[in-house]
Order: C-alpha cells, then sequence, then structure tokens
C-alpha cells in the first residue's frame, strides 16, 4: 500500500458520486420533459458502481457502468400541449421528483464524506512531518 492510498481511495468515491450527481442533475432537468406518444420518453440515467484495485493494492471504486431506464415512459393526458396526440395524451419519463432528490442528498453527502477522509488523511501526514521538526 502506497503513502498516498488513503488519498486514492477517498478520490475514486468522489468521482463515483460526482458522476452520481451529473446524472441525477440530468433526471431532475428532465422530469417535466414530455415528449409526443410516437417516440421514446427520456431515459433515466442510473451510475452502477464496482469495486476498484487500485495501484493493484486493493480498494476504491469506479463507475461500471450507466445505465437507462424505461424509454416507454408513462402517457399523461395533456390536450393543451403542442406534442398531443388525438387523444390528448404526451409521454412522460418514469420517474418522479422526490425520488432524484433524495438521491442526490444521498449522493452529496457520501461524497462530502469522502472530502472530509481525504481532509483528515492531509491533516494526519502533516501532523506526522510536523514531528520531526
Amino acid at each position: 500500500m502506497g503513502l498516498f492510498h488513503d488519498f486514492q481511495i477517498s478520490g475514486s468515491g468522489m468521482n463515483v458520486y460526482r458522476k452520481w450527481m451529473d446524472a441525477l442533475s440530468d433526471n431532475i432537468a428532465n422530469v417535466n420533459t414530455y415528449t409526443s406518444t410516437d417516440g421514446p420518453a427520456f431515459q433515466e440515467r442510473f451510475v452502477e458502481a464496482q469495486s476498484a484495485n487500485i495501484n493493484g493494492s486493493g480498494g476504491g471504486v469506479q463507475v461500471k457502468a450507466i445505465r437507462y431506464g424505461d424509454a416507454d415512459g408513462m402517457l399523461v393526458y395533456q390536450p393543451d400541449n403542442p406534442l398531443a396526440d388525438e387523444d390528448g395524451n404526451v409521454k412522460a419519463p418514469s420517474m418522479n421528483m422526490s425520488d432524484q432528490m433524495t438521491n442526490m442528498i444521498i449522493a452529496q453527502r457520501a461524497y462530502q464524506a469522502n472530502v472530509q477522509s481525504i481532509d483528515r488523511a492531509r491533516n494526519a501526514y502533516e501532523a506526522a512531518l510536523s514531528l520531526g521538526k
């Protein structure tokens, strides 16, 4: 295990949570995106993570894949919408704002926990260096 292994592990976690927050931001921005019934609905983004082997010593995490939700969406009755079909329906994404915001809070707090871990490791290394003075 290298001297800065703590930084690499927390940094990998920050990278995954940043990508998750990016996907959630995209989802939140498109939660009310309507399309015509003959096209696909906005597909929710999901980030799939897996453990990583950082510098051959284990530990850490990485993004395995970005997955997409259901393109079928759900039909919503909006006869005033210019995209509505002859029955007054449009397609909306199969997701809701409360789930997206809950996941955003979880991702933000996990990101912050990794930042604090890096800060604590930095403080410990600085304290160790000051012992030699």
